[in-house]
C-alpha cells in the first residue's frame, strides 16, 4: 500500500482528499511544520506528498524541498485553488526549480484526483542524465 502525505492549511481538505483517495495510507499535515514532524518521524516510506502551494509559512514547494532531502525518492503533486496557476506549464515557469511539477487545480473531483495520483505515483524518477546540461555552468 502506498503512503501519501496531504499537506493543506485548509482543515477540511486533508480529511476530504482521504475520503477520496480510497486504497492509499493517508498522513495528513495542516502545515509544513507538522509535516516535516510527520516525514521524520515516520518510519515507512512515504511515496507521494501531495501539498497545497500557497500556505501560511513555508509554502508547498518549500516544503517539498525540505522533504526531498529527507526522502529523495518521494514524488510530488502540488494543489492549488489559484486562478493564475492554470496548468502545469505555468506552475513550473514560476517554480524555475521544479520543471514539469505535476499541479491538480482545485476544486478536483474524486475521479481526477485518483487519476492524476496515479499518474504521478507511475512516473520513473528523475535522473541526472534526464537533464541537459547547463552551457553556462562552470564558466
Amino acid at each position: 500500500m502506498e503512503t501519501i502525505l496531504v499537506v493543506d492549511d485548509e482543515a477540511p481538505i486533508p480529511a476530504l482528499v482521504g475520503e477520496m483517495l480510497d486504497g492509499y495510507r493517508i498522513l495528513t499535515a495542516l502545515n509544513a511544520g507538522e509535516a516535516v514532524r510527520i516525514a521524520t518521524s515516520y518510519v515507512g516510506p512515504i511515496h507521494l506528498l501531495l501539498t497545497d502551494v500557497v500556505m501560511p509559512g513555508p509554502s508547498g514547494r518549500e516544503l517539498a524541498r525540505q522533504l526531498r532531502l529527507q526522502r529523495p525518492e518521494m514524488k510530488v503533486l502540488y494543489m492549488t485553488a489559484f486562478a493564475l496557476v492554470t496548468g502545469q506549464e505555468q506552475f513550473s515557469e514560476a517554480s524555475g526549480d521544479e520543471p514539469g511539477a505535476p499541479v491538480i487545480l482545485k476544486p478536483f473531483t474524486s475521479e481526477r484526483l485518483t487519476e492524476k495520483v496515479r499518474e504521478v505515483l507511475a512516473t520513473k524518477p528523475a535522473s541526472p542524465f534526464d537533464r541537459r546540461p547547463d552551457p553556462w555552468r562552470n564558466v
